[in-house]
């Protein structure tokens, strides 16, 4: 008969096959790197597009409040991984701070933009709408460290209908406070605009700078990265959207010059 197994023995075990998980990762440098290359990122070159559809989309659906008080006691089992004293005065309410940081910063798993784009308004008008230099922070979900930037956004309306201007805002918003890629970001700002305004064309540019770059592992801090997304005729007119691209691009650098 065999004994059954420890609860010590198991947290060795996990322990262990978390530690070889781990090792068999790459090195963080490296192209093949699961955190740089797993969303199509690339090291050399901090810079993609996405033209021939949406990237693939989180499920939202119902999700449940945040469990503060499960954050919190996984902040502390995290201070004493690294060997800190969790009940020294500095740490002692730590856990609890970031379990109400986390709630906060990741409010937009709750939120549905729908609420935000739903009123329009009639404006008869097939010229271009665009609104630069929207800034957002964001927490990459590889590492969970933050990264932050600006978002530029245009669209050409359809049947004149458009929306507030601080929608577009709240729109980057929502999604940014996930965990998120920025790829990821950037389409989803798209595809929404497409879903709840019917535009016809779309163009999103977003500059960001990572804290997973400029803290560790490569420690480059003046990469800096751009993602671009294209809708509508902004994606089967290239011409077109590579020109719209471009005038978003030097609006926004104009207005921070």
């Amino acid at each position: 008969m065999i004994a059954p197994q420890s609860a010590l023995h198991r947290a060795n075990m996990n322990e262990a096959n978390t530690k070889a998980h781990l090792d068999a990762q790459c090195d963080e440098d490296s192209e093949d790197c699961d955190c740089c290359a797993g969303s199509g990122r690339k090291t050399s070159a901090q810079a993609t597009e996405s033209e021939h559809g949406s990237a693939a989309q989180v499920p939202l659906g119902p999700r449940p409040e945040v469990d503060q008080p499960r954050i919190a006691r996984a902040v502390r089992e995290i201070l004493i991984a690294m060997g800190e004293d969790p009940d020294r005065d500095g740490l002692l309410e730590t856990p609890k701070r970031v379990a109400k940081a986390y709630s906060e910063m990741f409010r937009g798993l709750r939120e549905d933009v729908s609420k935000h784009l739903a009123r329009t308004f009639e404006q008869r008008s097939d010229e271009l709408i665009t609104v630069t230099n929207i800034n957002f922070f964001s927490v990459c979900e590889h590492h969970l460290l933050p990264f932050h930037g600006q978002a530029h956004v245009a669209y050409i309306p359809r049947h004149g209908r458009v929306v507030g201007l601080s929608k577009l805002a709240r729109t980057v918003e929502v999604f940014a406070q996930r965990p998120q890629l920025q790829e990821r970001l950037t389409d989803q700002i798209a595809d929404a605009l497409v879903e709840h305004l019917d535009a016809a064309a779309v163009a999103v540019l977003v500059e960001g700078e990572h804290m997973c770059m400029k803290m560790r592992g490569v420690r480059s801090h003046d990469a800096r990265m751009t993602t671009v997304a294209r809708r509508g005729t902004f994606r089967t007119d290239e011409r077109r959207g590579a020109e719209a691209v471009q005038f978003v691009r030097d609006l926004a650098h104009r207005a921070r010059a």
